[in-house]
């Protein structure tokens, strides 16, 4: 044997055949549901230059870009679809109509660390709303709607859509003259699901506020629930900030919009502690967990941002839109025990020609299944009977059409359910027919 490392590389995500189906399903679902919607596919190139990718990221970011260089070309793959979404407006700004619905799905590149669950290569499933000049809030009810609709879909148990505004945050920390700490205190509010009140004002004392800023930022974490009930509350705060007010106005909206649009009200939630995104994330932001497995975090997010493309066009292009970390997504579900893999086969139907001079007419019959709608495979190995069925029956195929000698003259083959064992003869004229009575 060669002396070859053939495992793959840290960091990287390679299934096999019956995961593989199941992850491609789910990534299908997410696609015809984004489509649904309208969101227009698109796609960019793995390989960008640098200094496109390069504009606005810096830190740890930087850190993690696969960058190298090719004759005297500065490239680097692209490392999430939001850039080079930035990018694609701005060059191709002229020929697009706003708003314009984009969707996405493709593979991005980090080289983090790698550690479980975490991937140096994954599948990143995007969608966003980009407006010129303005961009209606309806459009923020509308993300919900999607995001309601894919995991509905996937049925991977009961979820929560949580919602927030960025307004709301900053105007919190705008009253309370708590410009110069906002990310001390934002950092504080982030962890209040996750830790006692008690907790959160010893939090909140380090940070040496005084006794009424402590009480009001207690009294904005203890917030949460169904959308009414903790606009209502956040209503009855009484803060004048003009930010702050239009922060809970425009969450009331989007609320009420989701309402309208048959969003079951069980599904979504406010939840002030969610902060993401500081320095891009400018209104309605968003998070959604499954209820049964909060331990996975959020398996999707996004958010309102002011302006996409800045740092490559003067053109103002403000947007909203969700992102779907599928790799990890899909590693954490199996983990959990929620993907349940079928088969590992796509097709149902194997037709078995007997012989050589039996090929040709087995690949008329394959053909004419195929086109009544009925994923068919032809196994052309010349191989022992007891083989045939033995592969037959490991790979997972519900029915075999058996092709000889005998059944071409006689216009009819022997078709074998392989579950029960049950053969029957059909006229080959029939046969597409017959399956496609059997498989519906």
């Amino acid at each position: 044997m060669k002396d070859v490392n053939t495992r793959v590389l840290p960091g990287f995500m390679e299934l096999l055949p019956k995961d593989q189906i199941e992850f491609n399903k789910i990534k299908q679902i997410i696609a015809e549901e984004y489509q649904k919607f309208g969101f227009t596919p698109i796609d960019t190139p793995v390989i960008e230059r640098s200094e496109i990718l390069l504009a606005k990221a810096g830190g740890e970011t930087e850190k993690q870009i696969y960058r190298f260089n090719k004759g005297d070309n500065d490239l680097s793959l692209r490392f999430d679809l939001t850039v080079p979404l930035a990018r694609y407006v701005a060059d191709h700004y002229n020929d697009l109509t706003f708003p314009f619905k984009r969707s996405h799905i493709g593979k991005v590149y980090r080289g983090e660390s790698p550690q479980r669950g975490r991937f140096r290569e994954f599948y990143q499933c995007d969608i966003d709303v980009i407006g010129h000049n303005d961009l209606s809030i309806n459009y923020d009810a509308e993300i919900p709607a999607v995001i309601y609709s894919i995991f509905s879909r996937l049925n991977f148990g009961k979820f929560t859509i949580k919602l927030n505004n960025r307004k709301i945050l900053a105007g919190l920390m705008n009253s309370l003259g708590l410009g110069g700490q906002s990310k001390d205190v934002l950092r504080i509010i982030d962890k209040s699901s996750k830790i006692s009140q008690s907790e959160i004002t010893e939090e909140f004392k380090k940070l040496d506020l005084n006794n009424d800023q402590i009480k009001l930022l207690a009294d904005f974490t203890a917030i949460s629930g169904r959308a009414s009930v903790a606009i209502e509350a956040l209503k009855n705060m009484a803060i004048a900030d003009d930010e702050f007010v239009a922060g809970v106005n425009d969450l009331k909206l989007v609320t009420d919009l989701m309402r309208s649009m048959g969003i079951d009200e069980d599904y979504y939630a406010i939840d002030l502690s969610i902060a993401r995104g500081l320095d891009y994330y400018t209104g309605t932001i968003y998070e959604t967990t499954l209820d049964q497995y909060p331990e996975l975090g959020s398996i999707c997010g996004g958010g309102r941002y002011d302006d996409l493309a800045s740092y490559y066009t003067d053109e103002k292009l403000p947007g909203v839109g969700i992102s779907i970390g599928l790799t990890r997504l899909f590693y954490q579900l199996n983990e959990a025990g929620l993907i349940k893999t079928g088969e590992g086969i796509v097709a149902d139907v194997l037709v078995m020609p007997l012989g050589q001079d039996q090929v040709v007419k087995s690949f008329e019959i394959a053909q004419n299944i195929r086109e009544s709608g009925i994923n068919t495979d032809i196994l052309l190995d010349d191989i022992q009977m007891k083989k045939r069925f033995k592969y037959a029956d490991k790979k997972g195929f519900k029915y075999v059409v058996i092709v000889g000698e005998n059944e071409i003259i006689s216009g009819e083959c022997v078709i074998q359910n392989m579950e029960s064992g049950d053969k029957e003869n059909i006229a080959i004229d029939k046969i597409a027919e017959y399956l496609k009575n059997k498989l519906n």
